[in-house]
């Protein structure tokens, strides 16, 4: 059974290449001799003139985001303008600054219960109500 392709993309020449998968060889563009950025099996690229979609495309993939088939999900959301990637950017930075609100909230209330345990205070009733589920 042959390996399985995955796209790598050149972004300055705004070519896609499918090539068989190999996670230690770094991929050369056969037009400029630049490395390609792999963008992942399920990656389908704009036409060649298209330079907004290009451009678009250019934020994701030096993220280092790229475009693989899940088992049930498929390949998921392309962008399609840059306010959509801005849009998602901003999506994700928001869900971050929740999770490590939600991680200082959880240590301090561990720190709160350790102090008091060690001190022989009672716990408060806000801190026997929250039970860390998160192990940092």
């Amino acid at each position: 059974m042959p390996a399985a392709k995955t796209s790598h993309v050149c972004l300055p020449c705004r070519a896609s290449f499918k090539q068989p998968y190999d996670r230690q060889r770094q991929r050369a563009c056969p037009r400029c001799a630049r490395p390609l950025i792999q963008a992942g099996s399920a990656f389908g690229a704009p036409r060649r003139r298209d330079v907004a979609a290009w451009r678009t495309l250019s934020v994701p993939l030096d993220a280092s985001v790229g475009f693989h088939r899940t088992c049930c999900g498929g390949p998921g959301h392309r962008p399609r303008a840059l306010r959509e990637v801005r849009k998602v950017r901003k999506v994700r930075k928001v869900r971050k600054v929740r999770e490590v609100r939600e991680v200082r909230e959880v240590r301090e209330v561990r720190e709160r219960m350790t102090y008091a345990r060690r001190s022989g205070e009672p716990i408060p009733k806000s801190a026997r109500a929250i039970r860390p589920a998160v192990t940092v």
